[in-house]
């Protein structure tokens, strides 16, 4: 138990997930800001942000994924300076394929 100089008492954290620890807002913020500027598509209309969830094939994921990867790898390498676009690029079809993963897991259950 936890008390706190208050006197207000709660359970234990230790088993609970630190979301606040285990990400970084400063990540979170401009991997936003990137989801913002790519939501805008060839028309100028915005796409719904949750758009990529109606379900994106895994194979579409791992081809723009390594796009993404080596354009992080060219300038980690000197040879681009777009490294912040590119890992956010790498960010989100890491998370969109493991996203069909764990969808594709609950329906099995």
């Amino acid at each position: 138990m936890r008390e706190f100089e208050t006197g207000a008492i709660r359970d234990n954290c230790a088993d609970k997930y630190d979301y606040e620890g285990f990400i970084s807002p400063l990540v979170i913020e401009y991997y936003a800001s990137y989801m913002h500027e790519n939501r805008k598509q060839a028309d100028g209309k915005l796409r719904a942000s949750d758009n990529w969830q109606k379900g994106i094939p895994q194979e579409a994921y791992m081809k723009s994924m390594w796009r993404h990867f080596m354009a992080v790898w060219l300038c980690h390498r000197g040879f681009k300076k777009c490294i912040k676009v590119a890992l956010c690029g790498v960010l989100f079809n890491a998370m969109g394929y493991l996203h069909e993963i764990l969808v594709k897991e609950r329906e099995e259950e």
